[in-house]
């Protein structure tokens, strides 16, 4: 890291000799303004200075501002993102990293991205819910606010519908594993296709984006299960809630025993090239300004819905 001394030391005025600039109490009170000045920037470059001021620049780190906090839940929330210059976009499905400091560790978390992509505001969103041991959910859930710049990823993920989507299509969500699809609801048109979206919750009360289930799109058949009254949905009952099941293309994103039990029974009806899933996958967290990094592995450590 260099600084140039050059940019911050006094020079004469014109008439005056260095001797005589020395002497006046007021060059003097510039000299050591100057002093001080080279003191503060010697371990900044001139790129942190123009973080402070334009974070979201182009040739910066990719950074978002949040624009908005949209409760969805009692614990669940939309934040909605304002991305650096350099964003790329995203296939609808996929998800980004976020990148908190907290104690001077950058906490890394992804996200599925829910917005709708022809947005000509350029926002982005990410829907989360709070764990409740999860650090960054609950930061962004209850305490960010609009303003604050978090660290950003280009869009990665490969949860995503082709470019042709099959006529006969299967969702399986559950909790907030509903959040890459909905990302797909919302930005293609099942018109004229037969779409089953079937999604568990305990609760009413737990049902993120629930008025967009209640209205679902043209194409698409929404059912909904309360587990705490009913059991999640099982296996053992699509035969009787989807009777076709065998002949849609499924994506399956929600807790681990459930991706566990349906990878088992699509395999087992020989059915397994039908089936996309998204799984847990590791957390990273990185030393912020100070602090160690380390890498952590765990349940709640899904690429879209982690802490």
């Amino acid at each position: 890291m260099t600084t140039t001394a050059s940019r911050f030391e006094a020079r004469p005025q014109s008439g005056l000799t260095p001797q005589r600039a020395g002497g006046s109490p007021f060059l003097k009170a510039r000299d050591a303004a100057a002093r001080i000045a080279r003191g503060l920037a010697t371990p900044v470059i001139p790129d942190d200075y123009l973080d402070l001021f334009a974070p979201l620049r182009s040739g910066a780190d990719l950074r978002g501002r949040i624009v908005a906090i949209t409760p969805e839940t009692r614990d669940a929330a939309t934040i909605t993102i304002r991305p650096g210059r350099d964003w790329q976009g995203h296939a609808p499905g996929q998800y980004i990293r976020v990148g908190v400091d907290v104690d001077g560790v950058r906490h890394w978390r992804a996200y599925s991205l829910t917005s709708d992509t022809s947005a000509r505001d350029g926002l982005i969103s990410i829907t989360v819910k709070a764990m409740p041991d999860g650090l960054v959910s609950r930061y962004l859930v209850h305490d960010a606010r609009p303003g604050v710049v978090i660290q950003i990823d280009q869009a990665s993920g490969d949860f995503v519908l082709p470019q042709s989507v099959p006529a006969k299509v299967l969702f399986l969500t559950g909790g907030s594993g509903i959040t890459p699809v909905m990302g797909m609801l919302r930005n293609h048109d099942f018109d004229g296709l037969d779409v089953v979206h079937a999604h568990s919750a305990p609760t009413a009360d737990d049902v993120i984006f629930a008025r967009e289930l209640a209205d679902a799109p043209t194409g698409v058949r929404a059912i909904v299960r309360h587990t705490d009254d009913e059991v999640m949905l099982t296996p053992e009952q699509l035969d009787e809630v989807v009777p076709d099941w065998r002949e849609r293309e499924t994506w399956i994103c929600g807790p681990t025993p459930m991706l566990d039990a349906f990878e088992a029974h699509y395999a087992a009806a020989g059915r397994t090239e039908l089936l996309h899933v998204e799984r847990f996958r590791p957390t990273i967290v990185e030393a912020g300004e100070g602090g160690t990094a380390s890498l952590r592995v765990g349940g709640d450590s899904r690429i879209p819905r982690t802490e």
